[in-house]
């Protein structure tokens, strides 16, 4: 069999309408820190922003304006906490914890709207933007390898 890689003389791929589908819904579902940080700008009421992680990695720092409800309490706290009408985008450590994807699940099933912030709070920092801690706000230099370092989106 010839693979040939030209393809100035062939017709457009038909749409592959099952990876449309598939990524139109999770980016319903996902979103990330620089996507986060861009809508917060825009519309500083428009979600809540839920910390999943627990005490001890709030207390070391945090998202400013997010609240924090460890992923264990949300099933009995949520509906006290954030408003059932609300939007909702919970975040955990970072790409390898699954921490925000259950806090996101125990969203769900609560039946509020949620999205999950992929990269966590470790991109956050990582990507250079502001953080509070217990001593204040501060900030890191953007790591390269994550994050364009002159500015706090990646343009995609």
């Amino acid at each position: 069999m010839t693979i040939t890689t030209d393809t100035s003389a062939s017709a457009p791929a038909p749409v592959n309408e099952g990876a449309v589908a598939f990524f139109r819904r999770k980016l319903a579902f996902e979103t990330d820190p620089s996507d986060v940080f861009a809508a917060r700008d825009a519309d500083p009421d428009g979600f809540t922003l839920v910390d999943s992680r627990g005490d001890a990695a709030w207390n070391g720092g945090r998202v400013p304006g997010a609240i924090h409800l460890p992923t264990a309490r949300i099933s009995t706290d949520a509906l006290d906490v954030v408003p059932i009408d609300r939007t909702v985008v919970v975040y955990c450590w970072g790409p390898a914890c699954n921490g925000g994807t259950k806090a996101a699940l125990a969203f769900a099933l609560l039946g509020y709207e949620v999205k999950e912030m992929i990269g966590g709070f470790e991109y956050w920092v990582r990507e250079g933007l502001e953080i509070v801690t217990d001593d204040g706000p501060a900030r890191r230099s953007p790591d390269p390898l994550t994050a364009p370092s002159s500015t706090f989106v990646c343009d995609c």
